[in-house]
């Protein structure tokens, strides 16, 4: 990931609004919600939700399908887990049992975490 595409994200999720929207749009996972719904959930008038989503949309942090007459949304998954990636490459410096005890006191699930740079040491 380049520098200018992860400030671009950092931008776009810095306001509230759109933090809020992007949230949702994760929890409803690979099925999204049109315009209206995330309107109406996060309780804001459809115009300034359109006005939030295309910024959303621009930054590529959500994607955007046309069905029939409304706007479908999802969260662009593989764009953040890339941005986590991008911010956590170079963790420790090349110790990878640093970047395992900080792994291990995340309150994330292993899941979602990128793999570490490298295996870390076998303890026995």
């Amino acid at each position: 990931m380049e520098k200018l595409i992860a400030t671009t994200i950092f931008e776009s999720l810095s306001s509230g609004i759109r933090l809020d929207a992007y949230r949702l749009l994760v929890r409803q996972g690979h099925t999204g919600m049109v315009a209206g719904e995330i309107a109406t959930a996060l309780g804001l008038p459809p115009t300034n939700m359109s006005f939030h989503l295309k910024a959303m949309a621009q930054a590529n942090i959500v994607t955007v399908e046309q069905e029939g007459r409304y706007m479908r949304y999802r969260a662009n998954l593989s764009l953040m887990l890339d941005l986590i990636a991008y911010l956590t490459e170079e963790c420790c410096e090349g110790h990878p049992e640093q970047c395992a005890d900080l792994r291990n006191q995340s309150s994330c699930s292993p899941a979602v975490l990128p793999p570490l740079c490298c295996p870390a040491p076998k303890t026995e």
